[in-house]
């Protein structure tokens, strides 16, 4: 087999990732990708108490811990019918949307910047051009001579003590980088400042949850008492707090995330013709103002779109056994029904058969199974999920912000719509959906208030807790947008236990190799045909992968034959 171009581990993203790309000269004429690393929560939760699912559910990723929750206790009141009170629902859709701000801008910032921002660069910038610059673009607070002149004196420490940390293995230098020093030490500014406010915007899911990460949540409801004469629940000061966390997100998306992205992108407008993953989209609907399952009266709306035509939204339905299916014949998976099988969730299967080389291996055997993930289908079609599925959904269906979002966007980079369907339009959809999610929290908080002042503190239900009114059987989907775009849990309950427990996350969607059919999925299709300036420092590659934000600890599941999970050291 001829070589490949290896990447692996694909560094700054949750977990381990390898990507393997077949070059004609320096253009990528095939990608492969592979999860390399294994879970086996959907096995640990066979015979468990399905009330307890989210618990164990939760510790499927250390990043995404509330989506696992919220999406496990969905799952559970899908199958048993249970509606939970209006004061949940909100209380839910805050702690849902922080998830998104919080994690967003610590992507931007912290994940994907660094590949369009030269750190070292930033040590030629003038502080006082760099202030000009900053006051160009926004309002932002710490945008003085003084303190652009503090982070480069505290960067230059860092290069000349040999104490660069996180960036001591960019491609600095790399002839693909295009901002100037300026643009560069102002995104380092606020890289830092990005580390200080995710401390306190944090704190609204240590208020409401308990603790952050893995905050607690209860099937009915959520587990937050609101009693504003008490103590030990939350109260008037609580709630003071929340309004405090949220104006200091609204601030920083406004004026520093927003901006940044604006401004970076600017430079790499070329970007907005490269990275095109397999054209159709797909979101599962989020931000409930009704019925949890009522998909028209949700903020996020729930669709299909094909071939990039957003005139047309396809009805998704999440239960109907030939719409989403899996299938394993490139994974180092078995099912029953052999080769070709593409399984629904409520039949899934996750037992391993692994017949792979032994890492470290020069390169995949894309013939076979390759990868520790599945390779989901939408009648047997690839899908992207994440933030641009979300925005162009909204933006298909005539959600007024989202529009008018991405109609300034794109005049102000002055690119076509079809930009959208790029590497830049996934990374400017994440931050406009960050814009249009924080302007929501306001509502919704207002609303909270509004109902404890008329009295109303009910947060849960309680009327299915028994196990002995449940159905002998009973099967449901819990289902939610998560940061990194669709998420489903679905559970099958026998005789008040779960007999079957199967999540299907966003990175699968979007990371997982061929299907039966040898079609790539998105990672794979996005890689095609990018022209790398240096092989030998691919940072293109990195570029576009880091714009679905990837999770693979998500992504990929297995245990061994005895239950015991199934270890693979990579060297």
């Amino acid at each position: 087999m001829a070589k490949r171009l290896v990447v692996d581990p694909i560094t700054r993203i949750e977990g381990h990732l390898r990507i393997e790309a077949q070059m004609e000269g320096n253009t990528i004429a095939e990608a492969y990708s592979s999860g390399t690393m294994v879970r086996g929560i959907e096995i640990i939760l066979r015979g468990r108490d399905p009330r307890d699912a989210w618990a164990f559910a939760q510790r499927i990723c250390g990043v995404c811990t509330l989506v696992h929750g919220i999406a496990s206790v969905r799952a559970v009141e899908n199958a048993l019918a249970i509606e939970i009170p209006k004061n949940a629902q909100l209380i839910r859709n805050l702690m849902i949307a922080a998830q998104y701000v919080h994690d967003h801008v610590m992507h931007f910032y912290h994940l994907h910047a660094l590949d369009w921002v030269d750190v070292v660069s930033a040590l030629d910038a003038d502080p006082k051009a760099t202030s000009e610059l900053a006051s160009s673009i926004s309002n932002y607070p710490r945008s003085s001579p003084g303190y652009f002149s503090d982070v480069k004196t505290k960067l230059k420490t860092f290069v000349e003590q040999g104490q660069l940390g996180i960036f001591a293995n960019g491609y600095w230098g790399h002839s693909a980088y295009k901002l100037p020093p300026e643009a560069n030490l102002m995104a380092v500014a606020h890289y830092l400042d990005a580390l200080e406010w995710q401390r306190d915007v944090v704190q609204l899911h240590t208020i409401f949850g308990g603790k952050n990460p893995h905050p607690n949540f209860l099937v009915g409801g959520v587990a937050s008492p609101l009693d504003p004469n008490s103590d030990s629940a939350i109260n008037m000061q609580t709630l003071a707090k929340i309004s405090d966390v949220i104006s200091k997100m609204e601030d920083f998306v406004n004026l520093a995330y927003v901006p940044d992205t604006l401004a970076i992108a600017g430079f790499y407008k070329d970007w907005g013709a490269i990275g095109e993953g397999v054209g159709n989209f797909m979101s599962y609907g989020d931000f409930p103002t009704g019925a949890t399952d009522d998909p028209s009266t949700f903020k996020v709306p729930r669709g299909i779109i094909l071939n990039r035509d957003i005139s047309t939204v396809h009805d998704l339905d999440l239960h109907e056994e030939s719409q989403i299916q899996e299938f394993v014949d490139h994974s180092w998976y078995d099912y029953k029904g052999g080769e070709g099988a593409g399984l629904h969730p409520y039949q899934g299967e996750t037992e391993f058969n692994f017949t792979g080389p032994n890492p470290p291996y020069d390169q995949l055997d894309i013939d076979k199974g390759y990868s520790w993930m599945k390779s989901p289908r939408w009648k047997g079609k690839p899908m992207e999920v994440g933030p641009l599925s979300r925005v162009l959904m909204m933006y298909a269906t005539g959600n007024e912000h989202a529009k008018e979002l991405v109609d300034y966007t794109l005049t102000t980079l002055d690119v076509p719509v079809t930009a959208l369907f790029s590497t830049l339009g996934r990374t400017a959809a994440r931050t406009l959906e960050t814009k249009i999610f924080v302007d929501f929290m306001r509502g919704w908080y207002n609303d909270l208030v509004a109902n404890i002042a008329a009295g109303d503190l009910s947060t849960h239900n309680n009327d299915k807790w028994d196990p002995k009114t449940w159905p002998k059987k009973a099967q449901g989907a819990g289902y939610m947008e998560a940061p990194r775009g669709a998420l489903g849990h679905w559970i099958v309950i026998e005789d008040g236990k779960i007999a079957n427990y199967q999540a299907v996350v966003p990175t699968t969607w979007n990371a997982g190799p061929r299907d039966a059919g040898g079609v790539a999925g998105p990672y794979e299709a996005a890689l095609k045909g990018h022209n790398l300036a240096n092989p030998e420092q691919p940072l293109e590659i990195l570029r576009t992968i880091h714009s679905f934000d990837p999770c693979i600890a998500c992504a990929v599941h297995m245990v061994g034959e005895d239950g015991d999970s199934f270890e693979v050291k990579i060297s």
